[in-house]
């Protein structure tokens, strides 16, 4: 690790330092010991996560910006791996497949080419992570919800991103070749959790905005990435998921596919409104308060599959009425 001192240097050091401010007259303070600078931003919010989660994650996106292919895959299981983008639709059913990859694009991306997290949101047995790839990695800007599951061993063994192909000015498209399985059953996460996510789907499916509203704490942030809206508040949330539920695609209709996280909060992944074909899922995250109540939510799915016309008539859902 870069910038990494041992002990018998560090004390060695401030010996030296500290002899030479007895010499000037001076006081000098040492630091006990240098923090490791992060190849990546660090600006994760890990407020609403356990910290063998914020652990693990710091680790996997250190080997990912650090471009070292070997020791990311060590957070992967060697016998249950599996790794779906499910914007793309590319799928890596296993270790092997997983390794290849990563050895073949991660060590000669340039400098630049780098992943880390924003937020982190669960604990070692799921986490939502929501972080960004920089156009250098993939050619494109790509800001990701990613939903984890661990096996008992702290293991990765399955990994689902989402993301918004119009927001990253990408193509897409729902093909032949689209996986129909993603390991929905491979569940590890809290009671709470998995009440909580049931509730909300349930209520967004029956466009019951003022049930869904409940859920939320009074001073809620609701985000929706792909139409880039955000609206703070019960009142402001209800008010919007009236008009937004029965058009949505993780409203009228849609379904609950998978759930990840704990107490402190998560994510699920949904199967798209009818409607809203060809889209098949998207994905959301959620913060839960000290009450259990959400305290931020954010969805994102690939509005791109949709037509222009849709696309707007989202967007300009967060429009409120004329007084």
């Amino acid at each position: 690790m870069p910038g990494r001192l041992n002990r018998r240097t560090v004390l060695r050091t401030a010996a030296v330092a500290g002899a030479a401010a007895a010499v000037a007259g001076t006081v000098v303070a040492t630091p006990a010991a240098a923090a490791a600078k992060l190849p990546y931003p660090d600006i994760v919010d890990a407020s609403h996560a356990t910290a063998q989660a914020a652990k693990i994650m710091k680790g996997f996106f250190t080997a990912k910006s650090e471009h070292d292919p070997d020791k990311l895959m060590t957070f992967f299981s060697k016998t249950n791996a599996f790794y779906i983008d499910a914007s793309s639709g590319s799928v890596w059913p296993n270790w092997d497949s997983l390794n290849s990859v990563f050895h073949a694009f991660l060590p000669p991306a340039p400098p630049t080419a780098l992943s880390y997290p924003v937020r982190v949101i669960g604990d070692d047995n799921s986490v939502l992570v929501s972080f960004e790839d920089t156009p250098q990695l993939f050619g494109r800007e790509l800001r990701i919800l990613g939903s984890v599951t661990f096996d008992k061993h702290g293991k990765i063994v399955r990994w689902i991103d989402y993301w918004d192909a119009r927001s990253s000015l990408r193509t897409t498209s729902i093909g032949p070749t689209y996986p129909t399985d993603f390991h929905d059953s491979v569940v590890n996460t809290s009671a709470q959790m998995n009440l909580t996510a049931t509730a909300l789907q349930a209520s967004f499916a029956a466009a019951d905005a003022a049930t869904a509203t409940a859920l939320f704490s009074f001073d809620a942030v609701f985000e929706d990435m792909a139409a880039h809206t955000r609206v703070q508040g019960q009142l402001q949330i209800q008010r919007y998921l009236s008009r937004a539920l029965p058009v949505v695609p993780y409203g009228s209709g849609a379904s609950l596919a998978h759930v990840v996280g704990n107490k402190l909060g998560g994510g699920f992944e949904w199967f798209a409104s009818p409607s809203a074909a060809p889209m098949r899922r998207g994905n959301a995250a959620v913060e839960l308060d000290g009450d259990g109540k959400v305290s931020r939510f954010t969805v994102v799915y690939d509005s791109g599959l949709l037509s222009y016309p849709t696309y707007q008539s989202l967007v300009m859902l967060a429009a409120e009425a004329a007084s």
